[in-house]
């Protein structure tokens, strides 16, 4: 991984290639590249780091060339430097190529290369592809694009990759299987990206390439998609629904603050056309069509990884609490790779932001051998997840740049209640008076986080107080201990200071040792749920001299005088407590992190879309 860009056409590639790897800065890099073709010259250049020093290096290179491809690496195989920066060339430099995915096979097939004659200047799995597709395209003597074929068929892994070839200005070779690739179209000119967020100020016709797909994209000749089996696929032109606008910071210091400001309309866009509060009503169209599917399961079992882990745990209570049926949360990457009893009356919810996660999508299609329903919940239009799941439902939170989530957890959180609530009220399980209760109540959701929001600037002037500290500890019951696992996300995510969530009660089991008065602990402590017991934990953090920052309703007194700092949320329901409770966790780590000069946006080690195990 990480991000790829390519332009074919009658521009300058060179700016439209930069532009893009920008854009795609959000998913996380640590190196940058790019190759050019012109004057039969086929130029690549890399360099260490961010996009700027690429650009740096470049501009005393020959960036001219209408056709280009370029990437932002993570480093999977072999460490970050210039030498594994992508793109890599064959040997003989006539081809060039970028590569986001994992190739699991590469030992074995770079061990035969090498007995062939093949040398190998990179510790990158990337560099043995090319040179494979260099071997077959020599060896068989056949175009490119079969070549690429050709070299696929011997592939065992990810992939999503560009190649271009000296002497063949006028042609780019694409293909995907596990890691995405979409094809913006524009007028005599094509574009190619990991996402859409690059394509969006050129065009928003895109193609989505499917699995094992090879996209040929050929100046004046347009564009051809084939499986790696050499059959011709008919593609679907769609139209992407972003706008520029979404994906600018708008003002804001950084994309994740202001992300987190957008909530309360975000959380707007996932109930709009859903809850009627009016009417007293939720309408989600992906339930209605396939009500028997959940009114029949005997279980529900929700796939995911990472924060959307976190808002799985909220819809297994909230599901469980509403419809009594049981759901299991399982991580996909463990699901994967054991050997789970699923059946055909089970129910699998999957769960991703970006809709492209490895781990999320290889679990989706093993329950789908075991004859499961699938039902997806994802933010990214027209993503693998979408695609590949029985029916689903968009979160709708928009292009969320930052790479750790906000807005798209409140938003899941959301679709999960609005879910919960739905099978409840179908199966007879949740009265009517308290389904209306929390259908008027959610609808009230976002002006409330909007009240919360005003208490920023107060948030921002005490997490100066906790710049220091090596560790933090996050306590919640109920619903909110999934929010406390998600608070303790957040701050090791971009703040780098090790935080752990816990059940408050288990406390005493264990983590009750690390109490001291350098230990700052994070109370979730509403007064919807468990709030006598809360209060007795606190005290026994208090006895022990522990730092409190407490979440506490509007109008508590118990907990505020007991805390070193508090936070008021407004009243609520208890299952929709976490969508209040999450944004001042979120500004703490943000304010945290931003006095410590970290970079909340692109946080070291981490990508926006795990696209590898």
């Amino acid at each position: 991984m990480c991000g790829i860009v390519g332009y074919i056409g009658n521009k300058q590639a060179y700016p439209i290639l930069i532009k893009g790897l920008q854009r795609l800065e959000y998913r996380g890099y640590d190196s940058a590249g790019i190759a050019l073709l012109h004057n039969d010259n086929l130029n690549v250049y890399k360099a260490k780091g961010k996009v700027s020093d690429l650009v740096h290096f470049a501009e005393q290179q020959d960036i001219q060339g209408t056709i280009g491809i370029a990437h932002t690496r993570w480093a999977t195989h072999g460490e970050p430097n210039l030498v594994n920066a992508h793109p890599h060339y064959s040997q003989s430099e006539e081809l060039a190529l970028i590569h986001n995915g994992i190739i699991e096979n590469y030992a074995v097939l770079k061990e035969g290369l090498k007995e062939l004659g093949y040398t190998f200047s990179s510790e990158t799995d990337t560099e043995v592809l090319i040179q494979l597709i260099e071997y077959i395209k020599k060896s068989n003597n056949v175009d490119l694009t079969t070549a690429v074929q050709l070299a696929l068929n011997q592939v065992i892994g990810a992939y999503a990759i560009a190649v271009i070839e000296k002497g063949q200005p006028d042609l780019i070779v694409a293909a995907r299987k596990g890691s995405p690739l979409v094809v913006g179209i524009g007028d005599d000119e094509f574009f190619l990206a990991s996402d859409a967020t690059p394509i969006v100020e050129f065009t928003n016709k895109v193609v989505y390439i499917g699995e094992e797909e090879i996209v040929t994209l050929q100046r004046g000749k347009g564009l051809k998609v084939t499986t790696i089996a050499n059959v011709e696929k008919t593609h679907e032109v769609k139209e992407l629904e972003m706008t520029l606008s979404q994906l600018e910071k708008g003002g804001y210091p950084h994309f994740m603050i202001k992300e987190i400001f957008e909530q309360p309309k975000t959380l707007s866009d996932s109930m709009r056309g859903r809850v009627n509060v009016e009417a007293n009503n939720i309408t989600l169209a992906g339930f209605i069509d396939n009500k028997e599917k959940f009114l029949s399961a005997k279980r529900i079992i929700i796939l995911a990884c990472g924060t959307s882990w976190h808002s799985a745990l909220i819809g297994k209570y909230a599901i469980e609490e509403f419809a009594r049926i049981p759901v299991e949360v399982e991580y996909s990457s463990e699901f994967r790779y054991r050997k789970p009893v699923i059946n055909p009356d089970d129910l699998v919810i999957a769960i991703s932001q970006s809709g492209e996660t490895a781990d999320t999508l290889a679990a989706v299609e093993l329950a789908k051998s075991h004859d499961a329903f699938i039902f997806g919940i994802c933010n990214v239009v027209g993503s693998s997840i979408p695609r590949n799941t029985h029916s689903g439902c968009y979160t709708h939170a928009g292009p969320e740049i930052g790479v750790a989530s906000t807005k798209a957890f409140t938003a899941q959180v959301t679709v999960l209640t609005m879910l919960a609530l739905m099978i409840g009220k179908e199966k007879g399980t949740l009265e009517n008076e308290r389904y209306l209760q929390i259908v008027k109540e959610l609808g009230q959701i976002p002006e409330k986080i909007k009240e919360i929001l005003k208490q920023d600037a107060n948030i921002a002037e005490f997490a100066k107080t906790f710049t220091y500290a090596q560790n933090f500890i996050y306590l919640g019951r109920g619903y909110n201990f999934p929010v406390a696992l998600e608070g303790a996300l957040k701050l090791k995510e971009i703040s780098y200071i090790h935080a752990e969530g816990y059940p408050a009660a288990e406390m005493k089991h264990g983590p009750i040792a690390l109490i001291s008065q350098e230990m700052p602990v994070v109370v979730i402590a509403p007064s919807a749920g468990m709030y006598e017991k809360v209060v007795s934990n606190i005290q026994e953090i208090k006895a022990r001299k522990g730092k409190i920052i407490s979440i506490v309703t509007e109008g508590d007194v118990v907990v505020k005088n007991l805390s070193d700092y508090s936070i008021c949320i407004p009243d609520t329901e208890e299952c929709l407590v976490p969508l209040l409770a999450a944004i001042p966790l979120q500004l703490l780590a943000y304010h945290i992190a931003v006095v410590k000069g970290c970079n909340v946006d692109q946080p070291r080690n981490l990508a926006k879309s795990v696209t590898v195990e």
